[in-house]
């Protein structure tokens, strides 16, 4: 009896897994590459809203398995170079994206928030453009990321208690991100972050094109007002608004 009652267990904590699965054509990148760095920004604190956004259940990147095959292939290219991907968002349940709208209209902005829009007024943002209901991310298709240069010292931290300058600040004001200098931060919303921004120094700008270059050979094309924003065209057509389940593998 005892022997049926543990199978019964064991059959019942793999059904539970099984019910946490993806919707079909969908991965945790982390299954087709676990080298590729991850910093899933909006399942944190350390973001433009200040907390997890709707949807995070888990900070994992979770995209089309098409998409997560030539990531992979990029990740190889780079490891060669001593640098690798870091990934800051990759699918977003559609509901994120509302809570992003939501949180625009709120009628207040803090400190901190204001360090992604210096400056632009967080209430302006979706009439402008940078905020949106709809997000290309929400097919799966859709990425933010960065390099990392593996040979440098990436242990700094994001402490939410400092008062650090805003994202378009030379790199030793502005918060940590364990990433070559691309001359803003994540997310920063100013003309500085356009990935042909003339106001960046030329190492900056290299870097830059050095990510854009190793995406393109992918297929993946880059949104030129975010440096950080890659899409793979015909991989992802419908928006959806599944949340991002703990990878139980």
């Amino acid at each position: 009896m005892k022997t049926i009652l543990t199978a019964l267990l064991a059959a019942t904590v793999i059904s539970a897994a099984h019910a946490q699965s993806l919707p079909g054509g969908f991965v945790y990148l982390r299954d087709i590459d676990p080298g590729i760095i991850q910093d899933i920004r909006y399942a944190t604190s350390n973001n433009f809203v200040g907390r997890p956004l709707a949807g995070y259940g888990a900070g994992e990147c979770v995209v089309k398995r098409e998409v997560g095959l030539r990531l992979k292939a990029v990740q190889q290219e780079l490891a060669a170079q001593g640098l690798s991907l870091k990934m800051f968002d990759c699918y977003r349940p559609a509901r994120a994206s509302l809570d992003m709208v939501k949180w625009s209209q709120n009628g207040y902005e803090t400190a901190a928030e204001r360090r992604y829009n210096p400056k632009i007024p967080k209430s302006e943002l979706f009439r402008l453009g940078y905020i949106a209901s709809r997000s290309q991310h929400s097919t799966g298709a859709a990425l933010d990321l960065t390099l990392v240069d593996l040979k440098a010292d990436n242990s700094a931290r994001y402490d939410p208690s400092k008062a650090y300058a805003d994202c378009t600040a030379p790199v030793e004001a502005r918060l940590p991100e364990g990433s070559v200098d691309m001359g803003t931060g994540y997310d920063c919303t100013d003309t500085k972050g356009h990935t042909a921004a003339p106001s960046i120094n030329p190492d900056q700008r290299a870097w830059r094109k050095r990510l854009v270059a190793a995406m393109a050979k992918q297929g993946f094309v880059n949104y030129a007002k975010e440096w950080w924003h890659f899409s793979l065209p015909g991989a992802g057509a419908a928006a959806y608004d599944f949340p991002i389940p703990p990878r139980t593998k």
